[in-house]
């Protein structure tokens, strides 16, 4: 039914944030026109929190070693703008896009659907 899923990232200097994907994570990319760069992710999965006050969507890169994630990144002057936090479900942490918000990381402990 489905073919994919198609996530929007809103920024105060997409160029910049769209030269971070590309050229700081490696995403491969396809140009929709004039630039503007649509980015092939990595398998996703979509879970669903209760919540108490108005909804609200967050997007996290996953992956499987965030350690050595979070040591490339800095090789290429990328720092986490936050430290590492440990739940019984992850590992968490984002780093800085050029725009100055943060892309979420997450490590999860838990089993993955994305790999179904």
């Amino acid at each position: 039914m489905f073919s994919g899923a198609h996530v929007i990232l809103y920024s105060q200097d997409a160029e910049a944030d769209r030269a971070f994907i590309a050229d700081v994570l490696g995403f491969p990319h396809v140009d929709a026109g004039h630039g503007w760069l649509i980015f092939k992710l990595p398998p996703a999965e979509v879970a669903v929190h209760p919540a108490d006050g108005p909804p609200q969507h967050e997007f996290y890169l996953m992956c499987d070693d965030l350690d050595a994630v979070l040591t490339e990144l800095a090789a290429a002057g990328v720092e986490a703008t936050r430290p590492v936090t440990e739940a019984r479900w992850g590992r968490l942490t984002a780093v800085p896009m050029p725009s100055g918000s943060e892309l979420p990381l997450y490590q999860p402990l838990h089993p993955v659907a994305h790999s179904l």
